[in-house]
């Protein structure tokens, strides 16, 4: 075969990257000893080792120490001897050591991409040319972040000891998205990598000694779930950040409920690839390769599900098998490879068992004719076509090179089809109609939408999810917030309620008996129990009756604030105005208040009067801030900007405490409902006819039925029914510490992000105790990818 020929026929030879040097490491390497605690070398107390083999031909690499809950114990013991000194330091000294990372990686980043192949599968070409250098960008990045604390995060300090759990599909960069930010914030780590692929951290606790990071600073553990449990479960970790599946994310939020640690999830993902018929299709062919095929698949934020306008689908469809039929599979370290092995037999397993549950559901699965190598843990891409929403491949992860395919009509059914998963990690939009993308962008349920592209990471931008795909963000300026604290102001520890032992006796004269309602949906309503619960003076006399809300008003209230669609789509203006509106009104009839708040509490006149003129004071902040804290953009080393969009959580139920009944509750909602969130409130369980007084104010200041409901009644009880309930985006809880326990535990059903005050009231008259805190806990950011040029 001549030149011509061989130019017109594109056969490929083999182009294998060198592996000597890495089976150098190999051998020189005594993994039995492969514990990094303190700045030394440990084997494990327990003795026991674990395999980790490689995915491509099944052969044992080494055995590694597994570490037990002693070895953590003595992890955790040597980040917390470390921490004092290390926060202690400069952002500048901590900025050098951050930078002396990066550099050491970048000068040993061939041996890192090698070692990730052998170990992970992936093809050398993306552990090459993608995790290795975006790796170092993340220290480079972060060293930045470091000196720059105490300018852009005024007020805050790292949180102290750091429990990082990472999985095996991106061992390296999953490393670097944990340790660096953590750093920078002046933490200290104990870090465990994924069973199935240690041997890139152990080569980077290796740069860590030459880097100059003080002893202690970052310890890293092999092991497997005994080592997981006990990081979660140690008292001495201050916050947990975990990358995984949501199966073992809900078991770590519940492990964690009650703990007061901080705890950020990043976990799987369902995502949609939206193909509209005004799309350039080549482009968004070679996007989907890189959607679904990128890793083998094996990616939280593939997209799996691609979604087609019915026009254009046997266009695409055609173009897509065609694509995949010129697919390599084959070695990973093939630089010409495509698709490499998957990770280990059980994930190869699993895969096939959907692939075959979803033909069995009645999808129809097209697989390019192509040989697979004869050893190592291999499947062919796979296109599953005909497939029904309700299909398992259309709503489990797969976690693999799968890709399941549903048409749409319209903009509105692409976007409900896309929105119908339990997951919320990433999305992608591709037409070349700017003004759709950006008009789709922001009703989709995903933390990352990337428009006419995918998989774009930076160290600059933040990326996590909503719903069960966790909460929490990795990288950016959110991503240190993650591991920052600012103390809040606290108030008294708050006692168990004992609203139904109270003795109230009967007030002196002819009274009229009235019981304050309900407040759903912008109605006063009767309890759906018709029980009612006596509410008595500081003097221990009848005040009044609330209704005693139940798990069916809940339902109720809930429906109406997740029906409420004009307050969430009104503009922050608008919201603005609202709430300016509320606090004129509310200033309008003080002295009813702060009558209310003495006879109530005792207080004396200046004092309620002081508190009500605060909650006032309160709604002019959130009213004027509704415009204002708004998103960023970022511009990432890439030809894109970022939009870092500010959204609502959704549904945000709040369970204010009793200490201040008035300015704690107008201090939980308001910012809530400033950044356009809806809210289903539980008032004060002793105080609660501040808040029915307070619902006849909302009545006549123009906020939209449904926007904030008010439910009185047991806090305890309450709290339980609204962490529970699925259609709650958000719960925030100011009550006893077994309440606030059992809200996080139980609010694992969507993993709704939960702020507890874990037992303590705060000072809600301190300035600490308003804005932007309280309003970071009202949004979620959305990162946008908008690319641009030709």
């Amino acid at each position: 075969m001549n030149i011509l020929d061989r130019y017109h026929a594109m056969e490929y030879g083999p182009a294998p990257e060198a592996r000597n040097e890495a089976d150098a490491w190999l051998a020189a390497r005594d993994f039995g000893r492969a514990l990094f605690i303190g700045g030394d070398w440990k084997a494990a107390s327990g003795g026991k080792t674990f395999e980790t083999s490689e995915p491509s031909s099944g052969k044992l690499l080494a055995n590694v120490s597994a570490a037990n809950a002693v070895d953590i114990d003595a992890a955790v013991a040597a980040a917390t001897k470390a921490l004092p000194k290390w926060s202690a330091a400069s952002g500048y000294q901590r900025a050098k050591v951050l930078y002396a990372i990066g550099r050491a990686m970048q000068r040993h980043q061939r041996l890192f991409a090698v070692l990730e192949t052998i170990d992970n599968g992936k093809p050398i070409r993306e552990s090459r040319d993608i995790d290795v250098p975006l790796a170092i960008r993340h220290f480079i990045h972060h060293a930045g972040w470091a000196q720059a604390l105490d300018r852009d995060f005024a007020g805050h300090k790292g949180v102290g000891v750091v429990g990082q759990i990472i999985p095996w599909n991106f061992p390296l960069l999953m490393l670097a998205w944990k340790i660096a930010p953590a750093l920078a914030a002046g933490c200290t780590v104990v870090l465990k990598p994924a069973e199935f692929t240690p041997l890139t951290a152990i080569l980077f606790a290796e740069i860590c000694e030459r880097a100059g990071v003080p002893k202690g600073v970052v310890n890293i553990v092999q092991g497997g779930p005994e080592a997981g449990v006990a990081i979660v479960n140690h008292p001495g970790t201050q916050k947990i950040a975990f990358t995984g599946s949501s199966e073992v994310g809900k078991i770590i939020r519940k492990a964690t409920a009650g703990s007061g640690k901080k705890l950020s999830l990043e976990l799987g993902g369902k995502s949609a690839f939206i193909v509209f018929e005004d799309a350039d299709l080549d482009s968004a062919v070679e996007g989907l390769v890189d959607g679904i095929w990128f890793n083998q698949g094996q990616v939280c934020c593939a997209g799996s599900r691609l979604l087609v306008q019915e026009g254009i689908a046997d266009a695409l469809i055609a173009k897509v098998k065609t694509r995949m039929s010129r697919l390599r599979v084959g070695s990973p370290l093939d630089k010409n490879t495509d698709i490499g092995p998957l990770v280990d037999l059980t994930q190869l397993d699993r895969v096939k068992g959907l692939v075959a549950e979803g033909a069995r559901q009645g999808a129809v699965c097209w697989q390019p004719d192509a040989a697979l190598p004869s050893s190592g843990y291999y499947h062919l891409p796979t296109l599953a076509t005909g497939v029904s929403p309700a299909n398992i491949l259309a709503q489990e992860e797969v976690f693999g090179p799968v890709l399941a395919t549903m048409t749409f009509r319209n903009t509105e059914e692409a976007i409900e089809l896309a929105n119908n998963t339990r997951y919320g990690l990433a999305a992608s939009v591709w037409s070349e109609n700017v003004n759709l993308a950006l008009h789709v962008a922001p009703q989709l349920k995903a933390g990352v939408v990337w428009v006419n592209g995918t998989n774009m990471f930076d160290a600059a931008c933040g990326f996590g999810g909503y719903r069960e795909s966790g909460f929490g963000r990795e990288g950016g300026r959110e991503g240190m917030f993650e591991y920052l604290t600012a103390k809040l102001p606290l108030g008294p520890v708050i006692k168990p309620a004992t609203t139904s032992a109270q003795p109230v006796e009967q007030p002196d004269g002819d009274t009229i008996d009235r019981t304050a309602k309900l407040f759903i949906g912008g109605k006063q309503v009767r309890p759906d129990g018709n029980y009612s619960l006596a509410i008595a003076t500081a003097k221990g006399k009848l005040a009044g009756e609330v209704g005693l809300g139940s798990r069916k008003d809940i339902r109720d209230a809930v429906s109406a604030a997740r029906g409420a669609k004009a307050w969430p789509e009104a503009t922050a203006y608008n919201r603005s105005q609202v709430l300016y509106y509320l606090a004129e009104n509310l200033s309008g009839r003080a002295g009813e208040f702060a009558a209310r708040l003495t006879e109530l509490t005792g207080a004396t006149p200046n004092a309620a009067r002081e508190e009500v003129e605060q909650s006032i004071e309160r709604l002019f902040l959130y009213a004027g801030l509704a415009d204002k804290f708004e998103g960023r953009v970022h511009q990432p080393p890439a030809r894109a900007v970022t939009l870092a969009l500010h959204e609502p959580v959704g549904v945000v139920g709040i369970v204010a405490p009793d200490s201040s009944p008035l300015l704690g509750l107008i201090s939980l909602v308001a910012p809530a409902l400033a950044m356009g969130n809806t809210v289903v409130a539980v008032p004060s369980e002793r105080y609660p006819l501040l808040a029915t007084d307070l619902y006849q104010v909302i009545e006549y200041s123009d906020i939209p039925s449904g926007a904030i409901n008010i439910v009185t009644g047991r806090s305890a009880e309450l709290a339980g029914v609204l962490a529970k309930h699925d259609d709650v985006d958000g719960l925030w809880v100011f009550a006893d510490a077994e309440t606030c326990a059992k809200a996080e535990a139980e609010s694992i059903g969507n993993l709704k992000r939960v702020w507890s005050g874990n037992g303590r009231s705060l000072d809600w008259a301190s300035d600490e105790a308003a804005g932007d805190a309280f309003l970071r806990r009202a949004v979620e950011v959305k990162n946008v990818w908008v690319p641009y040029g030709d």
